[in-house]
């Protein structure tokens, strides 16, 4: 269970930079923070000004439905690995559900929201910042921000179709050139030793 929980949590963090950003300005490098500027956890203390204008560019981009949407979409994904990952038995669906009631119980969107500001501040500067915010105000960004979701949720379909086509053509494959393989997988199904 661990396995699945920080597969996940790696999963979304990863989606949601990669998804949430739109265009790229050319980085800047940033200058380090300053050895007395650390706060209590020992990371470096984020200028109150940017960090507002960090939350308010979240905001524009449309960053927390964004989460959302890709936690949502990933568990979707997930229960069916996790259910066929598990022993066969009834207890699979209710062990299922209830992992993910606990998960959705324990899971703070506004702690994720929280580290994202961190990885903003650490990529980018004030000036950068500011630029995405006039950007998302822009009709452009504005457009960019009000179909992102759409546009999140179509790759999703399109991306576990194209993987479903893959994995299937993959095994196929497989097992066609590996007879044996496909003995034993039979077998297995069946309940036997293959001979």
């Amino acid at each position: 269970m661990k396995t699945c929980t920080v597969i996940i949590g790696f999963l979304l963090v990863g989606s949601l930079f990669a998804q949430a950003q739109g265009p790229a300005p050319k980085l800047v490098s940033k200058p380090q923070a300053a050895p007395d500027s650390t706060s209590a956890s020992g990371s470096p203390k984020i200028d109150a000004a940017k960090e507002a204008d960090i939350r308010r560019l979240m905001d524009l981009a449309g960053v927390r439905q964004l989460v959302m949407q890709v936690m949502d979409g990933m568990e979707q994904n997930i229960k069916p690995l996790m259910m066929n990952a598990l022993p066969p038995g009834e207890y699979r669906q209710k062990l299922v559900d209830l992992f993910f009631a606990k998960f959705h119980a324990k899971a703070d969107l506004g702690q994720l929201l929280d580290l994202a500001v961190s990885v903003y501040d650490k990529y980018y500067t004030h000036d950068e910042i500011k630029g995405l915010i006039q950007f998302y105000e822009s009709p452009l960004g504005q457009k960019l921000s009000a179909t992102q979701s759409k546009m999140t949720g179509e790759l999703q379909e399109a991306g576990r179709k194209w993987g479903e086509g893959l994995g299937r053509d993959s095994m196929i494959e497989v097992l066609s050139e590996h007879p044996e393989l496909a003995t034993a997988l039979q077998a297995a199904k069946k309940g036997t030793q293959p001979q």
